[in-house]
């Protein structure tokens, strides 16, 4: 355990040097969050479901910061290691290879964790956001990001897993998160959307976490048995796959 924790210790170090992560996961949905809560306050609007913007945003927001972390940040880590032969050396310690996956693992958890916070200390203090209106809803949105998480951190496993390189991982991780936010209602509401990219969202696994933990903070409308079912099935097949494909050298 010592060991183990040396190894998280020294990726909490790497990880903090690392501009992109950190500003994307801490500082990127707090600076989203003031430019749209400054422009539209957070009065009701009929044209978001009679929800305040801010109200709105920070569930989809969470969205965007375990995005980050899970579809960037730990597959790059893991395609860098790879490309420099670490996980290899790894194996032929006491730890093993899997230490390192559990510290990259816990170090991007804990910037998740972080960002989260930020994001709704910022949106309470300064726009006045409404948490979850009982214990049960609080317990339900923390269920609902979980949930979330462990989806985007399998779908960042099968990014490391089939990326031939750190290059190669770094442009296919791209070219996933940048439509997963875009496009989920995770960044631009979906209540905002016309119809025809309404239905493209439908073909987004984020939208489906995005609306899970709207429906949880805020008690929207939503299939809850749909959002749950494809967040579930998609982790299941992502994992598996992730398992399978996965090389540590």
């Amino acid at each position: 355990m010592g060991l183990l924790w040396q190894v998280v210790r020294f990726e909490a170090r790497r990880m903090m040097r690392n501009f992109a992560p950190v500003f994307f996961a801490l500082a990127f949905p707090v600076l989203m969050l003031c430019m749209f809560g400054g422009i539209y306050g957070n009065k009701p609007s009929s044209q978001l479901d009679g929800r305040g913007t801010v109200d709105l945003s920070v569930p989809a927001y969470l969205v965007l910061v375990v995005s980050v972390t899970g579809l960037m940040s730990f597959p790059l880590g893991l395609a860098e290691y790879r490309d420099r032969k670490v996980l290899k050396r790894f194996r032929a310690t006491p730890l093993g290879a899997p230490a390192m996956l559990i510290a990259q693992g816990l170090v991007n958890i804990a910037l998740s964790l972080l960002g989260a916070v930020l994001l709704i200390v910022a949106g309470r203090l300064f726009f006045g956001l409404h948490l979850p209106n009982s214990t049960g809803a609080a317990v339900a949105a923390a269920g609902a990001l979980v949930l979330a998480t462990l989806v985007m951190y399998a779908l960042g496993g099968v990014i490391a897993a089939v990326a031939p390189s750190e290059r190669a991982a770094t442009a296919v991780a791209n070219l996933v998160y940048f439509p997963m936010i875009f496009l989920s209602g995770a960044t631009i509401p979906l209540q905002i959307f016309p119809s025809t990219m309404k239905k493209i969202s439908d073909g987004v696994p984020a939208t489906y976490a995005v609306k899970l933990l709207q429906h949880a903070w805020l008690d929207s409308p939503t299939n809850v048995a749909l959002d749950v079912g494809v967040l579930a099935g998609l982790l299941i097949l992502a994992a598996t796959a992730a398992a399978r494909l996965f090389r540590w050298e």
